[in-house]
């Protein structure tokens, strides 16, 4: 596949170096594990893992790090063979990067099938659930909806709310509708007050930034290299963008263009990493988790 080009100039320094620093080592490691082992049903050797994200400026100490903080929060499994540790994924790190998967190959930048539907989502939790408030706030978001006012959130369509909040235990807390802006509020009201669509568009661009020009990264020691940062920075982006309505967004929204580039080099990437991967990777075959088939 033929580069994809741009009109913007050369990257500073700090610009590629930003790529690697404004991405935590838990958001890279998911992003890693999403593209080389999601698939493959196997277990990857430490040492592996270690020498990948060498290459985009993660030291072993952070990589180690990270790996323990997700086994201790049962995103990943232990697997040892004689004096090497080998980690896995769990049934809820499957269900994550498979979540994750779909948001970034299933769904468009933006929502051409709005129906004009909104779902909302109200409620009132106790002062001292602070913990509770913010992983429903996080699910929330996650899931499209953004803050209309005080303890209500809203979302264009019909997400799962359901499945969304699962496994919090604040169903009693929650009151959910569905409906229709009526006068004298408009749709597009209620899309700019809830969403911060400056904020949603500057994430956009800054990634144009940084990928759309004949030679991003180039500082990047290689393709695998490259790869695992730009996946890492469209899924930063896709996972704040609620894909809002087409209808009420300007003409030059540029989720549009930043979905062509990263699609185009996702594809320019793939030969090259996987030829790399292969040859870096030590894995094993990883007995199912728990939970999964």
């Amino acid at each position: 596949m033929s580069r994809v080009t741009g009109t913007q100039t050369k990257p500073s320094a700090g610009q590629e170096e930003g790529a690697a620093a404004s991405a935590r080592p838990q958001t890279l490691m998911l992003s890693f594990l999403g593209l080389y082992v999601l698939e493959h049903g196997s277990a990857v050797y430490s040492g592996s893992v270690i020498d990948v994200f060498a290459r985009v400026g993660v030291s072993e100490d952070a990589v180690r790090s990270t790996l323990t903080r997700m086994v201790k929060r049962d995103l990943l499994a232990r697997h040892r063979r004689g004096r090497k540790m080998y980690f896995g994924l769990t049934a809820r790190s499957t269900e994550v990067l498979r979540d994750g998967h779909d948001r970034v190959w299933g769904a468009g930048a933006v929502n051409r099938d709005w129906d004009g539907t909104w779902t909302l989502v109200g409620f009132s939790l106790p002062e001292a659930w602070r913990s509770q408030r913010h992983d429903l706030r996080s699910r929330l978001v996650w899931a499209g909806f953004g803050p209309l006012q005080n303890g209500l959130w809203i979302a264009p369509g019909r997400p799962d709310v359901p499945a969304v909040v699962a496994g919090l235990g604040l169903e009693d807390h929650l009151n959910v509708l569905r409906g229709h802006a009526a006068e004298p509020t408009e749709a597009a009201q209620l899309l700019h007050r809830a969403f911060d669509t400056a904020g949603i568009a500057g994430r956009y661009r800054a990634f144009l930034d940084q990928w759309d020009r004949p030679d991003p990264l180039p500082s990047a020691p290689d393709d695998l290299a490259r790869q695992l940062l730009l996946h890492t920075d469209w899924l930063q982006v896709v996972r704040s963008d609620p894909r809002l309505p087409a209808e009420h967004l300007p003409a030059d929204w540029p989720a549009i263009r930043a979905e062509h580039v990263f699609r185009a080099l996702s594809a320019q990437y793939d030969a090259p990493a996987k030829q790399l991967a292969d040859a870096v990777l030590d894995t094993i075959p990883a007995e199912p988790a728990a939970g999964q088939d």
